[in-house]
């Protein structure tokens, strides 16, 4: 998931093609494009499954925990081409595992798209500034973005008494 729409790559975007087309139709522009880079993915999370192997939403629990390649100042991956050359377990969010991925944000653009809504109204793809875009996701208490902390010497000790409400999946 990307984190900012560039001119070259607003240049082959098709216009509204969240609108127009199914989310298997669009191009790998397109899809990266949909990332509101919130990092919220990048949250270590509590997802318990039942039997069957689905995940009830509302109790999936997010900590302000990150992985280890956020900059939790800027709330952007520091490595997000190579980033599974890093974590291997990284997700790597695809048309495919979607359906099995319910647990992100609600406010996702690839969770609301699949879902049938509409992208929220301070996504980049419609305010088209960057500025305005950060300003709106902070007044709608959107992304980690200096209000997460790094994995990184954390035990699961740790990590379970960090549990946020900051997330709503």
């Amino acid at each position: 998931m990307g984190n900012d729409v560039s001119t070259k790559t607003a240049d082959s975007l098709r216009p509204q093609f969240w609108e127009r087309f199914a989310l298997a139709e669009l191009k790998h522009s397109e899809w990266e494009a949909l990332c509101d880079g919130c990092g919220s993915c990048c949250l270590i999370k509590y997802i318990d499954e039942d039997e069957q192997g689905n995940v009830d939403e509302e109790l999936v629990e997010y900590t302000d925990v990150t992985c280890k390649l956020m900059d939790c100042a800027t709330g952007y991956c520091r490595h997000y081409e190579s980033r599974q050359e890093y974590v291997p377990d990284c997700i790597q969010l695809t048309i495919e595992n979607l359906p099995d991925m319910m647990w992100l944000p609600a406010h996702c653009a690839y969770k609301r798209l699949y879902k049938g809504q509409s992208l929220p109204a301070w996504h980049l793809l419609l305010t088209k500034d960057a500025v305005a875009t950060q300003q709106q996701m902070r007044a709608a208490n959107v992304g980690v973005a200096g209000r997460c902390v790094s994995e990184t010497g954390m035990s699961d000790e740790e990590m379970e008494m960090r549990v946020v409400t900051w997330v709503t999946p």
